[in-house]
């Protein structure tokens, strides 16, 4: 048989999502235990008992009943949790999500082609625009390659929600509006939203069933620019999204109400392919200091974002580029793996579009107007102001560390991901003298409609080796064995909580149950250790490898005395973004990050002095 017609047909995006696995449900004794476990370190002898009291008096009562009704829940759903944690984690939360919630990261391509440079901004947008057209059409075609874990595929739904997707506020709680349909499917909006100046304006990416060249982008981005240059501010309606929700809920009612048009403008909005934001600023910012770009992405000006979009790709003046996500839709692995596409396609050809330079006379792009009326005008510059005030008090430091990356931790046989958590940990204990409840991202996409699951790195082993580290009295053999301990504790329960057998998402579905049947809040969610351990979302040290690429994000701490801590993980470098509140005395993000480099040369050292 000839070898070219055996070849199997490519696979498309979704196939394999009908074969994926249900979402399992641990068992109520394992999950109890992990939890006892995970509390361990924040509890002095007398608290551990009172909690092990709680638990048991949970495990042979109320937990039972929930833990039953949560089975059978999960009997009809191929996902128990899908729902709840879109609710929960996302869509009741009332702060302002702009800051709070939503994720953002700096581009990396001033790492090699797109250095930054005056004058080059709308050309490089309209190159990186086309790429990201690209990108739509290789998942409305299912071209993209679905993903696996080594053979398992891995669940493709959330790429489903990376264009033509927003949310939209509400009272009580907000919803996600997808607009988007693969080709299959039928059709699929192919607009884009242009904002600039607090303007905004539309126009369609696709003419004639064809994608817009990069040449033929540029004019509509310059049509903009010219449009907004010399001329007053716009309105800045897009500011009323990073407002509290139900303030931009009601605003967004009465917006509707004093004229019909803009509930059109809205529409567009929302189930636009992306916003593209003309960004003024220029963030300078280097392969070792992404600072500047990283703050400016997620803490810039809210009237040219519209922060519940699913993607906002921002131009900055100097020709480097931020994104800003919602995180209601999807978690961060979707914008990495699109980033990480244009990262590569950019590099592979020099920044530069090599195609014809012809361009088709295409409908200039259509501004986009709201009726306002003084009470919007006013809530306008309330969401502004409370913007500013957060954003001001939200201290980011994006920095690499250089001395090393992967290889070197390879070569000592150690895992890197643990190996940066682990001297993330010390770093935090030799600051603040106190083990510090940490949540480290796991993901659960082998399974049906799988998001994530929390594993928790500050270990009874993780702090154990810690002390030891910090203890001058304890020799290198005592300090290496304690460490090893510690890589193999981590790497168990990463493992554990990828096969859906963490803990705190159970836990959660236990406590959901329990509100849901009308019953009084289980003591266990009542006990002070819960929330000191980090459970109910009081991580004091909020945590996610990006990944192995050259993407990177950040966000904002879980709490008003926390850290967000986010890295890559490089062949020669590990470059983190780490977020604290300048208005909390305590934490500071700078010194975290000097910490973290010293104790991961002390971990290397520690891994080599010992082998001798």
């Amino acid at each position: 048989m000839d070898n070219h017609l055996s070849k199997a047909p490519p696979e498309t995006t979704f196939q394999h999502q009908d074969a994926l696995p249900s979402l399992p449900v641990p068992s109520l004794e394992t999950s109890l235990s992990k939890y006892l476990n995970a509390v361990r370190p924040f509890a002095s002898e007398e608290e551990f008992k009172a909690t092990l009291d709680i638990v048991n008096t949970f495990q042979e009562g109320v937990g039972q009943e929930l833990h039953q009704k949560l089975l059978q829940k999960a009997r009809t759903n191929r996902n128990w949790l899908e729902e709840w944690w879109l609710d929960v984690a996302y869509l009741e939360v009332r702060i302002p999500s702009q800051l709070n919630v939503n994720f953002a990261g700096p581009g990396p391509y001033l790492e090699h082609c797109w250095l930054p440079e005056e004058g080059s901004q709308l050309q490089r947008a309209s190159i990186s625009t086309w790429h990201t057209l690209q990108y739509w059409n290789l998942i409305r075609t299912e071209r993209l390659h679905p993903q696996k874990a080594g053979k398992l595929p891995l669940d493709m739904d959330q790429f489903r929600m990376l264009f033509c997707t927003c949310k939209v506020p509400g009272v009580k709680k907000d919803t996600i509006r997808n607009y988007f349909k693969t080709e299959s499917e039928g059709p699929c909006p192919s607009h884009v939203v242009v904002m600039c100046r607090g303007r905004m304006f539309t126009f369609d990416a696709v003419c004639d069933r064809q994608i817009l060249t990069p040449p033929e982008i540029l004019r509509q981005l310059s049509y903009v620019k010219e449009c907004c240059e010399g001329e007053p501010e716009g309105d800045g309606v897009s500011a009323l999204t990073s407002e509290e929700r139900t303030r931009w809920a009601q605003t967004r009612e009465h917006l509707i109400s004093i004229d019909p048009h803009n509930s059109n403008i809205l529409e567009t909005i929302q189930s636009s392919l992306f916003v593209l934001s003309l960004d003024e600023t220029k963030p300078y910012s280097s392969p070792v200091n992404y600072t500047n770009i990283t703050r400016a992405a997620l803490t810039g000006d809210p009237t040219i974002r519209w922060g519940d979009k699913s993607y906002n790709s921002i131009s900055f003046a100097d020709g480097t580029f931020g994104t800003t996500c919602d995180h209601a839709p999807f978690d961060a692995m979707v914008l990495v793996s699109m980033s990480w596409y244009l990262d590569q396609k950019i590099k592979a050809t020099e920044g530069k579009w090599k195609g014809s330079e012809a361009v088709r006379a295409v409908h200039r792009p259509e501004e986009l107007v709201f009726t306002v009326d003084e009470k919007v005008r006013s809530d306008i510059r309330h969401a502004k102001q409370q913007y500013l005030e957060t954003a001001q008090d939200l201290q980011i430091v994006c920095y690499a560390f250089t001395a090393f990356g992967k290889d070197a931790i390879k070569q000592k046989k150690l895992h890197p991901d643990t190996f940066v958590q682990l001297a993330k940990q010390l770093a935090f204990q030799r600051m603040h003298k106190r083990p510090g409840s940490c949540y480290e991202t796991a993901m659960t996409r082998k399974f049906y409609h799988g998001r994530t699951e929390t594993v928790r790195p500050c270990t009874q082993e993780a702090v154990n080796w810690c002390k030891a580290m910090l203890d001058p009295s304890c020799d290198a053999g005592s300090r290496r064995k304690a460490m090893l301990a510690a890589f193999n504790t981590h790497n168990k329960l990463m493992v554990e909580a990828q096969d859906g057998q963490g803990f705190d998402r159970h836990l959660l579905g236990l406590s959901l149950i329990a509100r849901e049947e009308g019953l009084p809040t289980p003591d266990l969610f009542m006990d002070p250790l819960y929330s000191l351990s980090g459970g109910g979302g009081n991580f004091v040290l909020s945590s996610s490898l990006v990944g192995y690429t050259t993407v990177l994000g950040a966000a904002a701490p879980m709490v008003h005395h926390g850290y967000g801590f986010f890295y890559r993980i490089r062949d020669d470098r590990v470059v983190v973004s780490v977020s604290a509140w300048n208005s909390c005395r305590e934490t500071d993000a700078a010194t975290l990050f000097n910490n973290f480099s010293s104790s991961m040369h002390e971990m290397l050292h520690l891994a080599t002095t010992s082998q001798l």
